[in-house]
């Protein structure tokens, strides 16, 4: 009995601990309540309020996105627009991009993504061309010991080649009857001058003594010298041998003929260098012919020297690009002091070119001097001719030089090459937005100039005094493209999709087709279709292949962009013209400049596409067709032709409707339009475009019909549609325009094009599994007969 009351006991204070423990817990919990809300201001109402509203404010800046086109950008859940997939959630802060490439993040993430930036400045920067070469002799001092008249040569005094000469040694004596003649002549016309003296006649003295001086200038002539003629008069006997004596001091370098032989008057017998002063024949990259000119001083080094740095002057910069080495020969004059330099050296050389604006090279030695076209080594300070070849000396600003006092405006504007993602003739850069609260960087598309050493010129798209990303930029590039918007390696966001669409401060309006459209400022519509207008005239002049008028319009084109007043629009539609802004200006400033056809259309090329996509990204696509063109090609052909069209276009319908058997019936009835094209209605290049043509799509048309099942069918179509696409802008197509898409996610996201009768997607790779994946990257225009009417 005592045991158990013992427990009891134990048991009841065990219990009471536990309570104790429990009562302690909720006074500390009770107390920090209390306290909490004596701090932040707030009781339990107002606690769970802020929580409600952090919850909505959450839910107000909540966007989705689709996981297969991460493109798309809608304020509430839904499905795709373009595959129909539920939609997913993505977190966006509003407000706080003012560009479509801008990226925030916090400065503990900048550091971890070891971030670095440097200043856009002016300043003088300085290229080097590298080249290799070999040592040759100088052409204009090479001598040649001919044979002035015809004989046998009796001796050779050089009997081996390398053999130093200087200028009066004796070479060769040679054997010449002719010589003996002319001197007996001599001889006879100084005896009958002596004999005539005391003659009366005034006529005759003169006779005989303009025979002795013919005589005299013969010999001279003949190749003796004017000692070996007075030795002759003198001693009043001929000689039939000659001795030829040397006219230069140099080596020889050829050995022609041979002691004992017999040679016409001309024959070459030696030939002799001198090594006074060498040609360094160099290799120069194409890439580098910017840099070099004419007069400018290069170091070179020999493998004999190690070390040791010689100096030339550049003389000649060959007209010619050798085309397999694809590489520019330069020629250096070099002063070769003790005859070290040999003939065959092998040679590296450096030129060094301090890079001005404009492209223009900055020498102080050279600035404001004259110098002469073909002796780079006569620079004088004033106008005058050349004292070597008489040729009137040239001003070095003719040449490619800075003049003299350079200002502030001739130093380039350059980046570190570093900053540069570069794409071609342009590059991305990321510059650093100033006065954020945190770091932002801003995507920009720039186009480049030449790279001088650790710089890149700046064409356009910078500002003196900017500052752009030099280490970290691929890191913000890819974050960029996880965003979905445009970067480097997906210049149109999305992952190739396109821009982003559907941001807070867009206006929409229903266009009656069940899409909605952004609705513009009238004034910036007008604006914008003059924009479109000019593309049109650029497009007309390639197809003239009008260069004046290619860089006109594209002159235009940068003008009408700048007319564009964008500070009507506001939020996302804002963004968007910026960048359009950006990329159209792009084009006209390389356009403007352009030289050759090819790179005309490649530029055109990328502001066709820039303009398909801006006129479908800001609702311009209705109202905003281009105009027919008036048809240059025979109308007969082209009513042909439109037969083929029209098959394709039933192709293109079929293979959206997944139907592979109505694909391959319009195939054929393609194929059969083609072959019924009379080929004769077309005339000289026209002709033979028509034949190299229809030949490609009766190829790729029997591939299509041949195919088995719809996906090899796609395969050959998107071939097909590429064809016809360049068959429409080479011959035209009678009627309205052509809409060519693109679906970047076709053929496991390399992407294929196709068209269309209108601007309704109807994907032919994918059909109803995907029906809308695509966009209008170009319009075609239709093309009217020559007096018909519009549509």
């Amino acid at each position: 009995m005592k045991a158990h009351i013992t427990k009891a006991i134990e048991y009841m204070q065990g219990a009471t601990k536990i309570w104790v423990l429990v009562v302690a817990v909720v006074i500390s919990l009770l107390v920090g309540y209390i306290v909490r809300g004596v701090f932040v201001g707030s009781g339990p109402g107002e606690a769970g309020a802020s929580a409600h509203q952090a919850t909505e404010k959450q839910k107000s800046s909540q966007r989705w996105t689709c996981s297969m086109h991460p493109q798309i950008n809608m304020p509430k859940p839904g499905r795709c627009p373009l595959c129909q997939m539920k939609l997913i959630p993505l977190n966006i802060q509003e407000g706080e991009s003012a560009s479509l490439r801008e990226l925030t993040v916090s400065e503990n993430a900048k550091k971890l993504m070891e971030i670095q930036t440097a200043p856009v400045e002016r300043k003088f920067v300085e290229a080097e061309v590298r080249m290799v070469g070999k040592i040759d002799y100088d052409e204009t001092r090479l001598k040649y010991i001919t044979a002035w008249v015809p004989g046998r040569l009796d001796r050779l005094f050089v009997d081996y080649t390398g053999v130093p000469v200087n200028k009066g040694d004796h070479l060769v004596y040679i054997y010449s009857p002719e010589l003996l003649s002319a001197q007996e002549e001599l001889i006879q016309a100084k005896r009958a001058v002596k004999a005539i003296q005391q003659s009366d006649s005034s006529i005759m003295r003169d006779m005989t003594q303009a025979t002795y001086i013919a005589a005299r200038e013969k010999l001279l002539l003949l190749g003796l010298s004017e000692k070996q003629v007075a030795n002759i008069e003198r001693m009043g006997k001929a000689s039939d041998h000659l001795t030829i004596y040397s006219p230069a001091t140099g080596i020889v370098i050829h050995k022609n003929a041979q002691e004992g032989m017999y040679v016409k008057t001309g024959t070459r017998i030696y030939t002799i260098a001198d090594l006074s002063e060498v040609w360094i024949r160099l290799d120069a990259y194409e890439s580098d012919l910017m840099w070099l000119r004419y007069g400018q001083k290069v170091e070179f080094t020999t493998e004999a020297y190690p070390g040791e740095r010689f100096v030339g002057t550049i003389a000649f910069i060959d007209p010619i690009l050798t085309q397999m080495t694809r590489t520019i020969k330069v020629r250096v004059n070099a002063a070769n002091h003790k005859m070290r330099l040999k003939p065959g050296m092998f040679v590296r050389a450096v030129a060094k070119a301090k890079v001005a604006s404009g492209d223009k090279v900055m020498d102080a030695a050279l600035a404001g001097k004259w110098i002469c076209p073909m002796h780079p080594d006569v620079v004088k300070e004033k106008a005058g001719k050349c004292g070597i070849c008489g040729m009137p000396l040239v001003r070095t600003e003719s040449l490619g030089y800075l003049g003299l006092d350079p200002k502030k405006a001739d130093k380039p504007l350059v980046i570190p090459a570093s900053a540069a993602l570069v794409t071609g003739t342009r590059a991305i850069v990321y510059v650093e937005v100033p006065g954020r609260d945190k770091p932002t960087f801003e995507g920009r598309e720039i186009v480049l100039g030449p790279k001088a050493g650790d710089y890149y010129l700046v064409r356009h798209g910078l500002s003196e005094g900017e500052r752009v990303v030099t280490k970290g930029n691929f890191k913000i590039d890819a974050e960029l493209q996880i965003q979905a918007k445009p970067s480097m390696m997906t210049p149109e966001g999305g992952g190739g999709g396109g821009h982003q669409h559907g941001g807070p401060a867009d206006v929409k309006k229903d266009t009656g087709s069940g899409k909605m459209a952004t609705m513009l400022p009238g004034l910036v519509q007008s604006q914008l279709h003059a924009v479109l207008s000019v593309g049109e005239k650029i497009n007309g002049a390639i197809e003239t292949r009008d260069l004046p008028n290619i860089r006109s319009g594209f002159a235009d084109m940068q003008r009408k962009v700048d007319d564009v007043d964008g500070t009507n629009l506001q939020g996302h539609m804002k963004m968007l013209w910026q960048e359009y802004s950006m990329l159209l200006t792009n084009d006209a400033i390389e356009g403007k400049e352009v030289t050759d056809l090819k790179t005309a259309k490649r530029i055109a090329g990328m502001m066709n596409e820039h303009l398909a996509s801006m006129k479908s990204k800001l609702g311009l696509q209705h109202g905003g067709h281009s105009p027919p063109i008036i048809s240059v090609i025979n109308p007969k052909f082209q009513q042909q032709l439109a037969k083929a069209t029209d098959a394709y276009l039933a192709i293109q319908q079929a293979l959206a409707n997944d139907n592979s058997k109505q694909a391959s019936d319009a195939a054929k009835q393609m194929a059969e339009a083609i072959t019924s094209v009379d080929m004769t209605l077309l005339q000289g290049d026209d002709h033979m475009a028509w034949m190299k043509t229809s030949g490609e799509l009766k190829n790729i048309l029997a591939g299509v019909i041949q195919a088995e099942g719809i996906e090899p069918v796609r395969k050959e179509f998107a071939l097909l549609s590429e064809e016809m696409a360049a068959t429409a802008k080479r011959f035209g197509i009678l009627g309205g325009s052509l809409y060519q898409f693109k679906c970047p996610m076709a053929f496991n996201n390399r992407g294929a094009t196709w068209l269309q009768v209108d601007d309704k997607t109807r994907n032919p790779y994918f059909g109803a599994a995907m029906l809308q994946c695509g966009e209008v990257i170009q319009v075609l225009p239709g093309v009217k007969e020559k007096g018909g009417s519009d549509e």
